[in-house]
């Protein structure tokens, strides 16, 4: 073949491409790579612990009865007909869920500094395998959640789930794009602000209160309404509400609500996405 025929190339890597762009030809071409990031996310965690992958269910168990114990014993929230232990399980396995989508990706560019400076592969990747290896926990816990649900309708308590169950997938989806989404924006604040990487944990944890987890949106309205609407126009609480509510039957589910969430979900994503593949572009010079 003479040297000055143009040769056309499998593969062309170029620095020139859209804010949002979401390759998913190319993000399938490295299926293999993410499946592997998957791996390493679970296996690394909880190698050298005793306990193991014992940890996924340990962790909203104790949650749980702690929130119990100080919620609804001591402060005495009101959780209705639904056992307060279930309904604490219920919130916390959701919230769980986003936390760790939220954490695990937001020192995406930090934590993998060396990686990306050697090797070149669609950075969303790395943030999409925590997404993906935190389903796998949510399973766990969700089996968890299963079997006291189960233990509490023998024992022959009023709880049953409605036919919004059917939104299941819908509110997974939700809880882990908004989670991918403020994750990719904060791991590209972390490249020049790394104290936020302080802020973050502290910041989760203060979020978790307004988000409706340990108490139903029910007792704030009854309550406190002047406050209400922090719980009403903040979408995690909509999402925990709405997964409380098509689960155990209980809370305030609307329409609006869900709609509100998925909006804010695929609004947060892609301003994550766009600010997250411009940062990669000159992150090496800063971290």
């Amino acid at each position: 073949m003479n040297k000055t025929e143009s040769k056309e190339w499998l593969y062309e890597i170029n620095s020139e491409k859209s804010l949002f762009d979401f390759n998913f030809k190319e993000i399938w071409r490295y299926k293999d790579l993410l499946v592997l990031f998957v791996k390493r996310d679970i296996v690394t965690v909880y190698k050298q612990t005793v306990l193991g992958p014992l940890w996924f269910l340990i962790q909203p168990l104790f949650t749980s009865v702690i929130f119990t114990l100080v919620f609804n014993n001591v402060a005495n929230i009101q959780t209705g007909t639904v056992p307060s232990f279930l309904f604490n399980l219920a919130g916390i396995t959701a919230w769980t869920y986003f936390k760790e989508c939220l954490t695990g990706t937001s020192n995406t560019f930090t934590k993998n500094a060396s990686i990306f400076g050697k090797v070149y592969f669609p950075r969303v990747i790395m943030p999409m395998s925590i997404t993906v290896s935190n389903l796998l926990k949510l399973g766990i816990q969700l089996s968890i959640f299963i079997g006291f649900y189960i233990y509490f309708v023998l024992s022959g308590s009023p709880v049953n789930p409605n036919a919004n169950l059917v939104l299941f997938p819908a509110y997974v989806f939700i809880m882990g794009t908004t989670g991918l989404g403020l994750g990719m924006i904060l791991s590209a604040m972390t490249t020049k602000y790394r104290d936020l990487t302080v802020l973050i944990g502290f910041g989760v944890q203060l979020l978790m209160y307004i988000s409706a987890v340990p108490f139903p949106m029910g007792e704030i309205l009854e309550k406190k309404p002047e406050y209400f609407w922090v719980f009403k126009y903040n979408p995690l609480a909509q999402i925990i509400e709405g997964f409380r509510y098509m689960t155990l039957d209980t809370g305030m589910f609307t329409w609006w609500g869900f709609f509100y969430a998925l909006g804010f979900s695929l609004v947060v994503f892609f301003l994550g996405l766009g600010i997250f593949n411009r940062t990669e572009k000159s992150f090496v010079d800063t971290v």
